[in-house]
């Protein structure tokens, strides 16, 4: 009898110790763990705090692939350790899903744990300039070293990648709208789909690099494509099918409602007044709304007069 004690008392250890690191995992400042597949967990940030937009991971027979880094080495640092209490295999691979500094100032950490960088052939020719832009002309000096310094990604690709680990199959794909180098990571076998920020989930988008005509038909591509599968998007929590349908919805609404002020010669000032009312009824309550909705009113403008600055293609010739 006291032996069966004894043993209960080892398995309720057990218990506690497991889920209290799990749940350690789930309350830290800036993300939160949430598994969405067999071996595979979504990081879904915590906006208030330092890990800037989403990341996650896949376990495989042999080692670990990991999808964007965050926006803070400390943040990435905790990431890391995450990861190391649900796996200690090797990790093998990081995918950027594109250059935005909030996805990519972690590589380093992962580098230095012995991951191999991918991503669009774009991240990589725009990782140490085009971030210098969110910082506009007043740049501290730090941040600038920040910046060009950042682990650029090892290997590069055009149109699609695949990438293993063991017996198990990560699909790399790039698709137009965000950025003009953006990759979504598909996970067939657990039907999971890692989105950058081609999704946002109830948060309103940067817009910044947009292509907002090519992004709406991406996410219709993602809706026929990935029906019923599990998506995480750059911001906001864990998706699905119908996410996608209403976020497609807010950019398709914004392009036709600034179509139409601009066609009522409507501009700058009066072309944000004129749309954020009705915007703000329907989207008011989405995260970062007072960061990015008058920016998308005056970009989306600027994108349908034919005058909005975009970063331009690397060449394939130029390392």
């Amino acid at each position: 009898m006291k032996n069966i004690w004894m043993s209960m008392q080892n398995v309720l250890l057990a218990f506690v110790v497991f889920f209290g690191a799990n749940s350690c995992l789930a309350q830290s400042g800036n993300f939160k763990l949430e598994k969405i597949g067999d071996g595979v967990w979504a990081a879904i940030v915590h906006d208030s705090g330092k890990a800037g937009g989403n990341a996650g991971f896949v376990v495989g027979d042999d080692g670990i692939a990991v999808i964007d880094t965050f926006e803070d080495a400390g943040a990435a640092r905790e990431f890391l350790a995450a990861i190391r209490q649900i796996s200690s295999l090797p990790i093998r691979f990081v995918v950027n899903t594109h250059y935005h500094i909030d996805h990519v100032a972690g590589n380093g950490v992962f580098a230095g744990a012995g991951a191999v960088v991918f991503a669009h052939r774009n991240v990589r020719a725009w990782l140490r300039t085009e971030n210098l832009k969110f910082w506009d002309d007043a740049i501290k000096p730090e941040d600038k070293a920040k910046v060009e310094a950042l682990k650029l990604p090892d290997v590069v690709y055009d149109d699609h990648l695949e990438l293993y680990l063991g017996k198990r199959l990560l699909e790399v794909r790039f698709l137009p709208g965000h950025t003009g180098g953006d990759s979504v990571v598909y996970v067939p076998d657990a039907r999971v789909l890692f989105c950058g920020d081609l999704l946002w989930k109830d948060h309103v988008p940067n817009l910044v690099d947009a292509s907002t005509d090519k992004w709406i038909a991406t996410l219709d591509l993602l809706s026929k494509e990935y029906a019923g599968s599990t998506f995480v998007p750059g911001h906001g929590g864990v998706a699905n099918p119908n996410d996608v349908t209403i976020f497609k919805d807010y950019l398709a609404n914004l392009r036709a409602t600034v179509a139409k002020a601009q066609g009522e010669a409507k501009s700058d000032d009066s072309l944000v007044n004129a749309i954020l009312p009705s915007l703000k009824a329907k989207y008011g309550t989405w995260g970062f709304w007072d960061d990015y909705a008058k920016t998308n009113i005056l970009q989306t403008g600027q994108e349908l007069a034919g005058h909005k600055r975009v970063p331009q293609p690397a060449r394939p010739d130029i390392p």
